[in-house]
């Protein structure tokens, strides 16, 4: 433990945002440089605890006192050695987790948590100013071949790791741009694609091939990859978005959020949409369903598109203000988050169900006919309580029900589970032996981090199974995989 009575001297403080007007004016991320002995500070919060709850919080389980305090005591070097430990893409989680380690910080029982989040990305950042970050290729080669499907978080952290395990790597993309979600779903003013292509450079020189255009079960039969190579790892994502069936959904103008958020990150690779399936809010009235992350990212990019309104609405009740009683710490608490798309305008507003679409004689939405609701699971109408709100453009950002059957899950013939994700054993491993599952396919949808959880442990199994396998035995100085 760096400073001892640092939890009691030293405020929680994060990076300041840069003004509304400004960042409304471009793509970039939000947050404004922070200072290093400011990180450092942060860092000295942390009460190395005797029981570190953070580990437990954190689904890849990062070593937090333990960087923490190295920080405090400047040794940054060192610092990222023990958050690539269990981290393969910290760059990734420092922007976009929402830091349950946070909510199960000790400090946080009756104090601001640590800022667990801001030195996690700090640590990172100046691991990449001053090149420790390297390409780390396997010292020995087994001549095993993995195909891994998806180029998300989760694809890319086992992809990394098998290849440092010393097997032979493909990872198959259906875009045309490495990265999955991180691409094409997150806004840059999150994530800025840079950040991505720095960390895809260093696997390249790994030796981990990327294929992309390749749509495993359409475009590259899937036969393509279970006879060539020796395991296959599944790790396309929960793609399947909840609809909304209700009258008029047929009208144009309704598009669902993962319509609309990756054309806006392909204008900003610098391509140019097709108009006649280009969406674009700018001078319309927006109203978005679902009061997610997602539904924040739609918020956030239609003000960068100069909607002329925007209303996020969600159907459940609004959340209390601070942890609610019924999700005590260390639990992660039902509560309301204010993202930074929410200071940027908008109205947001809850328990509110929509039951009617309304469009003009072009077939163009034009309003939407709703009705304020109870408590779930009923979700009853309030009687007298319905409204009509006028609308250009409707974003449906209502989640995911699971991977997408059709193709690829169908074509090899899996199992899945009752949820409607790939159902797997103990060792990621499919109902089709030699294929395997990660992340969201197989727990559906989830955050980054548990992708890159589930990606490491996925490769783990996938290691395993090849060298039971094989009549090879381990090799003493071979990396273990953790």
């Amino acid at each position: 433990m760096g400073k001892i009575t640092g939890f009691l001297e030293i405020q929680r403080e994060q990076p300041a945002r840069r003004p509304v007007e400004d960042r409304l004016k471009d793509w970039q991320e939000i947050y404004k440089p922070f200072p290093e002995e400011k990180q450092r500070e942060q860092g000295a919060r942390c009460m190395d605890c005797g029981v570190p709850f953070c580990h437990t919080g954190c689904p890849v389980n990062n070593l937090i006192p333990d960087w923490n305090d190295l920080v405090y005591n400047g040794r940054w070097e060192s610092a990222i050695r023990r958050l690539h430990a269990t981290n393969n893409f910290p760059e990734f989680t420092g922007r976009i987790c929402p830091a349950p380690c946070e909510a199960a910080c000790v400090l946080g029982i009756n104090q601001p948590p640590v800022s667990i989040k801001l030195v996690e990305r700090s640590i990172v950042e100046r691991a990449w100013e001053e090149g420790w970050i390297k390409p780390e290729p396997p010292q020995e080669k087994t001549g095993k071949r993995v195909a891994v499907v998806g180029s998300g978080p989760a694809g890319l952290a086992a992809a990394q790791q098998l290849r440092r395990a010393g097997h032979s790597v493909t990872v198959y993309e259906k875009n045309d741009r490495i990265g999955g979600l991180l691409r094409y779903g997150i806004p840059n003013f999150k994530l800025e694609k840079h950040v991505i292509d720095r960390r895809l450079e260093q696997m390249r020189a790994e030796g981990v091939t990327f294929v992309t255009n390749a749509h495993v079960g359409v475009n590259v039969p899937i036969e393509t990859l279970t006879d060539e190579y020796d395991a296959v790892l599944l790790t396309g994502g929960a793609e399947k978005p909840r609809d909304l069936p209700i009258p008029g959904r047929e009208l144009k103008g309704i598009h669902f959020a993962m319509e609309f958020l990756p054309q806006q990150n392909r204008r900003n690779e610098g391509d140019t949409i097709d108009p006649a399936v280009a969406i674009s809010a700018e001078g319309k009235r927006v109203v978005i369903l679902g009061g997610g992350d997602t539904g924040a990212d739609c918020l956030g990019t239609s003000l960068r598109q100069k909607a002329k309104s925007v209303h996020q609405f969600e159907i459940m009740p609004k959340p209390p203000e601070s942890r609610a009683a019924s999700t005590p710490w260390p639990l992660w608490p039902l509560q309301l988050r204010t993202e930074s798309s929410h200071e940027e305008g908008g109205v947001r507003d809850w328990t509110i169900n929509s039951v009617r679409f309304e469009g003009d004689e072009s077939g163009n939405v034009r309003r939407i006919h709703a009705v304020r609701v109870g408590p779930p699971p009923k979700f009853e109408p309030i009687p007298g309580s319905d409204f009509t709100i006028e609308a250009d453009l409707v974003l449906l950002a209502m989640g995911f029900l699971g991977p997408v059957r059709n193709g690829m899950i169908e074509q090899l013939g899996l199992k899945l589970d009752q949820r409607g994700n790939i159902a797997t054993n103990g060792e990621y491993m499919s109902s089709v032996e030699g294929v395997f599952a990660a992340g969201d396919m197989r727990r559906g949808q989830s955050l980054v981090v548990w992708a890159i959880s589930e990606g490491r442990k996925a490769a783990e199994a996938v290691d395993h199974y090849l060298f039971s396998k094989s009549a090879k035995s381990l090799p003493v100085s071979r990396r273990v995989l953790v």
